[in-house]
C-alpha cells in the first residue's frame, strides 16, 4: 500500500504542505489540523501490532489508526509527530469504581487530586460513586450540586453514578434524563448515614422504576439476547449478614467486634473471619432471587471477593439472567496471609482473602468462555489517615498527629474506616502479576478498557484506539520498575497499602481526548490546567463492542 504524503493527505482529507512549511516533529502546533503517536508496539482491537494513530486537534477524536509505523515525513510538515518506540500505545484506562467525595469529605479526596492521580496513572475517565460525597449522588438537586463542585477541576474525563436508598426511586429516571452511568445500592450499611442501606423492597421498588433494556451485555461481547430500549444498570455492593452467623453486625465501615472474637482485633485474621465469603453469597442470590422482577434490567456485583459467589453467576447467566461482576486490584495482588497486624492500610470490604481466593478470581477472569467476572477496578475509596488507626510506625505525620484519642483502637481492623486508595496504580499492579499469572496487555485492556467502558455505557467512544474514538491514549513503559512512595501516590492522602511495594510498569505520557495532560518526564499541563470533560450523554442503546 502507498503511504506516501500524498496519499496520507488525501486519506486524512487534509491539504499537502508547500515544501516551505515549517517542520517542528514532536512539539505540539496549534496551525496545524492534527497530531500523530506512533509506535513499533499498540494494542489494536486487541492485538498487540505496530500502529501509527493520527488525531484531530479540534475534536480530539482518532482520525486514523494504520498498523504499521508511517514515518515523519509522510505527513505535512507543521504535524506534531512522535515515534515512541518501544513503548506501548494503550486505550486509557476507564476506572468504573471511584470514590472522589467531592463536595462535602474533600478532605478524603477531590476531583482536583483524584484525577491528577488517575491520569499519573494512564486513567483517562473515572465514574464517581454516589456516596461520600455530601450530598449523595440520590437526587437530581445532588447530582448537580456535584457537577458544580467539579466544574474546572478535573484533568481526565468523569462520569457519575447515581445512588439507590430507601425513598428515592420517584429521583431515578430523572438521574437517567440528566447522564448517570448507572446506579449504586447497599444491601448491608454502607458506613455514612446520608446512605442508608436498602431492603428487598426498596430493590423491586427500583426495578419497577428501572424496568428497561439496552444492549448493555451485547457490548461485553457476551452471549445473552440483546434487547432494546432505555439502556441503565443496577449495581450493588453485595454483603449481607445470613440468618446464622457469629459475626458483628451489618456495618461495613466500623462494628463491634464479636461478642466472642476468635483472636486479637489488630489481627487481620480475625477481621476476616467475621466476613466470611458467606456475606456475599447471601446478598447475590438475594439480588438474583429479585431479577425476574425486571428481566431486561442489567445488574452488576461491584467489588467482587469471595470465589463461592462465581457458580451463582454462571448459573443465573445460563438461565438468562442479566448479571455480571467486577473486581479490584487488590483483591488480584493483595492477600490475607501476609497482612500484618495493626496494618489497617489493608482493610477494606468485602475483605481481602487468602491466596487460594486470589487464585480463584485469576482464573474466572481468564474464562474465555462466558467470564462472570467481565472488569476490573480500583475502588479507589480513601479517607484522611487518621480515620484508619494505624500504629505510631505504620502512621504518617498527619496521622500521628492527630490520634484517636482511645489508644485502645490504633490498629483494631474493626474500628479503623474500610477503603483501599489506589487509583492511578492499576495498570503497573496488573502488570506486575502479568508474568506469574501468563497474563498480557490485551488481556489488561480488556477488563481495564474496553470492558468497563462497556459497564458505563461509553463503549462508542471510551476503551479502545479505534477510528472515530476519542483519543485516551497511555503511554507505557512496560519495562521499567518502581518503589510506590507518597510523592508517587498522587490522591490527597497518601495512606495506601501499596506504599513501598515494586511495581512493574510507568506512564510515560497520558492523552486525553487529543491533549497531552501528562508527561512522567515534564509532570502536567499546569498552564493548559484541567481540561476534563463531564460525561453527562444520556445511556442510549445498540452500542455492540464485544470484549473478544
Amino acid at each position: 500500500m502507498d503511504f506516501s504524503l500524498p496519499f496520507v493527505a488525501n486519506q486524512l482529507s487534509y491539504p499537502t504542505p508547500s515544501p516551505s512549511s515549517p517542520s517542528r516533529p514532536g512539539s505540539p502546533n496549534i496551525e496545524s489540523p492534527i497530531s500523530v503517536l506512533a509506535s513499533s508496539r499498540a494494542i489494536i482491537a486487541g492485538v498487540l501490532t505496530p500502529a501509527t494513530i493520527v488525531i484531530s486537534v479540534q475534536t480530539g477524536k482518532i482520525l486514523a489508526v494504520l498498523e504499521l509505523i508511517v514515518p515523519a515525513t509522510n505527513f505535512p510538515q507543521d504535524t506534531s509527530y512522535v515515534d515512541h518506540s518501544p513503548y506501548v500505545l494503550l486505550p486509557g484506562l476507564v476506572d468504573a469504581h471511584v470514590h472522589l467525595n467531592e463536595p462535602g469529605r474533600t478532605e478524603w479526596e477531590g476531583f482536583w487530586t483524584g484525577t491528577r492521580a488517575a491520569a499519573f496513572g494512564g486513567v483517562t475517565t473515572v465514574v464517581d460513586m454516589p456516596l461520600n460525597a455530601i450530598p449523595p449522588t440520590t437526587t437530581v438537586t445532588g447530582l448537580k450540586e456535584k457537577i458544580e463542585a467539579a466544574q474546572n477541576k478535573c484533568w481526565v474525563d468523569v462520569g457519575f453514578y447515581g445512588g439507590i436508598v430507601p425513598g428515592n426511586e420517584t429521583e431515578l429516571k430523572g438521574l437517567v434524563r440528566e447522564g448517570v452511568r448507572g446506579f449504586k445500592g447497599f444491601l448491608i450499611d454502607s458506613g455514612v448515614e446520608e446512605f442508608p442501606a436498602v431492603s428487598s423492597s426498596d430493590i423491586a421498588k427500583a426495578m419497577a422504576e428501572l424496568k428497561v433494556g439496552g444492549n448493555y451485555f451485547s457490548e461485553l461481547g457476551l452471549t445473552l439476547t440483546p434487547y432494546q430500549d432505555e439502556s441503565t444498570v443496577l449495581m450493588f455492593h453485595a454483603e449481607m449478614i445470613p440468618p446464622i452467623s457469629d459475626s458483628v453486625g451489618d456495618a461495613v465501615q466500623s462494628s463491634l467486634p464479636p461478642l466472642s472474637p476468635k483472636g486479637p482485633l489488630n489481627s487481620y485474621s480475625t477481621f476476616l473471619e467475621s466476613r466470611p465469603s458467606s456475606f456475599e453469597t447471601y446478598a447475590i442470590s438475594e439480588i438474583l432471587s429479585l431479577a425476574h422482577l425486571a428481566p431486561k434490567l442489567p445488574l452488576h456485583i461491584v467489588h467482587l471477593s469471595a470465589i463461592e459467589a462465581i457458580p451463582l453467576l454462571r448459573e443465573a447467566r445460563a438461565s438468562g439472567v442479566c448479571v455480571t461482576a467486577e473486581t479490584c486490584f487488590h483483591y488480584l495482588s493483595l492477600v490475607a496471609d501476609t497482612i500484618a497486624d495493626g496494618d489497617t492500610r489493608h482493610k477494606c470490604c468485602p475483605p481481602i482473602r487468602k491466596r487460594s481466593n486470589q487464585d480463584g478470581l485469576w482464573r474466572e477472569l481468564r474464562n474465555d468462555l462466558d467470564p462472570s467476572i467481565a472488569t476490573v477496578v480500583s475502588d479507589h475509596s480513601p479517607c484522611t489517615p487518621s480515620l484508619k488507626l494505624l500504629p505510631r510506625h505504620l502512621a504518617t505525620q498527619e496521622s500521628a498527629s492527630t490520634a484517636h484519642a482511645d489508644e485502645d483502637t490504633v490498629g483494631d481492623f474493626f474500628a479503623a474506616w474500610g477503603g483501599i486508595s489506589s487509583v492511578g496504580l492499576g495498570l503497573p499492579i496488573l502488570w506486575t502479576e502479568a508474568t506469574e499469572r501468563q497474563i498480557s496487555l490485551s488481556d489488561i485492556t480488556r477488563w481495564c478498557c474496553q470492558n468497563t467502558a462497556a459497564q458505563v455505557g461509553l463503549a462508542h467512544r471510551k476503551g479502545q484506539l479505534a477510528v472515530g474514538f476519542d483519543a485516551d491514549i497511555a503511554v507505557f513503559d512496560d519495562a521499567a520498575e518502581w518503589i510506590v512512595s507518597k510523592d508517587r501516590m498522587l490522591f490527597r492522602n497518601k495512606c495506601s497499602p501499596y506504599e513501598g511495594r515494586k511495581l512493574r510498569g510507568v506512564i510515560k505520557e497520558t492523552w486525553v481526548r487529543g491533549r497531552k495532560v501528562f508527561s512522567r518526564q515534564h509532570g502536567f499541563d499546569e498552564k493548559g490546567g484541567p481540561h476534563g470533560e463531564l460525561l453527562l450523554e444520556r445511556r442510549t442503546t445498540g452500542e455492540t463492542v464485544g470484549s473478544h
